[in-house]
């Protein structure tokens, strides 16, 4: 199972979610993000996602340990990002796969071309957002973009949220996208891990997160099951 994380606007958690379903899958985290990376690269300096796209790595070669999540990091360099080719992907996706059985791709920020094409690769969409409005508008276009590539939307995400204060935005937005919407309430565990790159489970297994991304990845598995 592919799953790629998305969501047009920057900053409103993708790569905090993308890093914990890693976690609650046992997957491989891939940095699909090839000209501004959030993910770490793992403990030592080797092979990262540019140098894959450009045939220069192995993918199984390129993928790091970060702690308790293996990660495929993107590298750091324009010219690097440049001499990516993202016709490669697919076939370093599917490679992935089949080492680790599920693979979580975490989308750049915005709707240019490379989302797209990781979006086509998955499986599975996971959309996150936060309860702003921008961020919402940004989160609608960004599932128009899923629809128009007809991959499934699996789960959504709503950041940074109180259940009490927008547990009926989550349901209107539900309804809208056609899946669950899991929100994740703002606080400081979420924060903390993230900071030092470990999973919440493993910073803080009593953290409301920790059922919320366990959640999500339990909608992910079942709608992966052959019907």
């Amino acid at each position: 199972m592919i799953v790629a994380v998305a969501g047009g606007k920057g900053g409103v958690g993708k790569s905090t979610t993308a890093w914990n379903l890693g976690r609650e899958l046992d997957a491989v985290v891939v940095d699909g993000d090839l000209a501004v990376p959030d993910l770490p690269s793992g403990p030592d300096a080797g092979p990262d996602l540019h140098d894959v796209l450009a045939g220069r790595a192995d993918p199984l070669e390129a993928v790091a340990d970060a702690g308790p999540v293996s990660v495929l990091p993107s590298g750091r360099t324009l010219s690097g990002a440049r001499a990516s080719s993202l016709e490669a992907l697919p076939s370093v996706l599917d490679r992935l796969e089949r080492r680790w059985d599920h693979v979580v791709v975490d989308c750049p920020a915005g709707l240019a071309r490379d989302v797209g094409v990781e979006l086509g690769c998955a499986d599975l969409a996971v959309l996150v957002t936060t309860p702003s409005r921008a961020a919402l508008v940004d989160a609608i276009r960004t599932s128009d973009l899923v629809a128009s590539l007809e991959t499934p939307l699996g789960a959504a995400v709503l950041n940074k949220a109180d259940r009490d204060t927008h547990s009926d935005l989550a349901d209107r937005l539900g309804r809208r996208l056609g899946v669950d919407v899991t929100l994740v309430a703002e606080q400081a565990a979420v924060a903390d891990a993230q900071a030092r790159w470990q999973p919440v489970r493993d910073h803080r297994p009593d953290a409301q997160a920790v059922d919320a991304y366990r959640a999500v990845a339990d909608r992910l598995e079942r709608a992966s099951e052959p019907s």
